[in-house]
């Protein structure tokens, strides 16, 4: 299974998956020692600290053993390696240098999880878990997102309507924009716009034009379905006076004559 040195699809990914639980279960009818790591992608965001799971099972003493950590895709391909109870960082991707480490102290358990700090979008990938001595290897994808809060501003308004301009900054992958009333449907609006910057970094951002109403509250909302992150930034329009006098009078009216043929009953009584 020494697959690492080339780049793998997510159709190869999901055949390799399926090609390690085929072999894993051969092992453990065997009672061979097994690399474990969840069949689930990972998820991390930009900026924050992830652990990828690995583990070796039954537990077993890890900490004498040689750990490989690697990326298929790049070159040199090792994150982070493990020998004679200590790191090894001559053959380390520069990227991850100052980054990536294991738990020491659960390596006794045989808990060989990678963590990486400051995560990065260059950082996702798939990754190798390997253990020389145990004679196996595990692959797991780590899937890395971006979001941030949108900002509402007001473009123009008149007596009647207000333009509000979305934009949002920051993300990764690419996202989509809505505006919802304040019931939670959805508004016509006009096209998103998407750049996106040197960092690979996207911003969106668009602009609708609402009728000013009662309970006119306006929402802009940028969501990531692959990531399954969404963020939301929630604006109220202020009603009219015109609008108000509009709506109140007639009521007032209203009342006002039931008050008084109310009144005028009881005197004929």
């Amino acid at each position: 299974m020494h697959l690492w040195r080339y780049k793998l699809s997510l159709r190869g990914y999901r055949a390799m998956i399926l090609q390690h639980m085929i072999f894993c279960l051969l092992l453990i009818h065997r009672g061979q020692p097994l690399i474990v790591v969840p069949l689930r992608a990972v998820m991390a965001t930009v900026g924050e600290e992830v652990v990828l799971p690995c583990h070796i099972k039954p537990e077993m003493d890890a900490n004498g053993m040689r750990l490989e950590w690697a990326r298929p895709d790049l070159t040199p391909g090792f994150v982070y390696e493990w020998a004679d109870q200590k790191e090894h960082v001559v053959n380390k991707q520069p990227s991850y240098r100052g980054r990536t480490s294991v738990v020491k102290e659960k390596l006794e358990h045989g808990d060989i999880s990678l963590k990486i700090s400051n995560v990065t979008i260059s950082d996702e990938g798939i990754y190798r878990c390997l253990v020389p001595q145990v004679g196996q290897e595990a692959f797991i994808k780590l899937i890395v997102g971006a979001v941030s809060f949108p900002t509402v501003t007001v473009i123009s308004k008149t007596s009647s309507r207000v333009v509000l301009q979305c934009e949002s900054a920051g993300w990764y992958p690419e996202p989509e924009l809505l505006w919802l009333d304040g019931e939670g449907n959805l508004l016509s609006a006009g096209p998103t716009e998407t750049l996106r910057g040197p960092d690979d970094l996207y911003t969106v951002s668009s602009r609708v034009t609402v009728e000013k109403r009662h309970s006119n509250n306006i929402t802009c909302r940028v969501q990531q379905r692959n990531t399954n992150q969404s963020r939301e930034t929630h604006r109220h329009v202020p009603v009219p006076s015109w609008y108000l006098k509009l709506v109140l009078v007639p009521g007032l009216l209203a009342v006002l004559v039931s008050v008084l043929l109310t009144i005028h009953r009881w005197r004929l009584r």
